[in-house]
Order: C-alpha cells, then structure tokens, then sequence
C-alpha cells in the first residue's frame, strides 16, 4: 500500500480534511511527511495512531500495554 493523501486519511476516517489539517497546526493526528505543499502519511502511522486510540470506555485510549 502506498503512501496515503490528506484527502485519502479523510476519506478512510469520514472527517473533513480541514479537521486533518487543525490537527497538524495542532500537533495532534498521526505522523505525516511534508513534500513542498503536498501532505503524505504512512499507512504504518496512521495504523499506529489508530491502535493507539482504541477505548474501553469514555475516560480515554486504553494504555499501549493493554491493547
């Protein structure tokens, strides 16, 4: 799998892609790669920040150890 766009990431989460890029003003999200004006984000990341917000309940994603 290759490399995955902003619009890609938006699609695949059903958010806006300006949601994705507060996040990256804000230094939340996934890690990304930035070639000139163009946003690219590993698969590997984006499986990574999704594993890492797996919750059991409201009080937040559970600890890395328990996944």
């Amino acid at each position: 799998m290759g490399m995955l766009t902003q619009d890609q990431l938006a699609y695949r989460w059903q958010i806006s892609p300006r949601t994705l890029e507060q996040w990256r003003w804000l230094g939340k999200g996934p890690k990304f790669l930035k070639v000139g004006a163009r946003v690219l984000y590993r698969p590997s990341d984006v499986e990574n920040y999704e594993a890492a917000q797996i919750c059991q309940n409201t009080s937040g994603p559970l600890p890395p150890e328990a996944v």
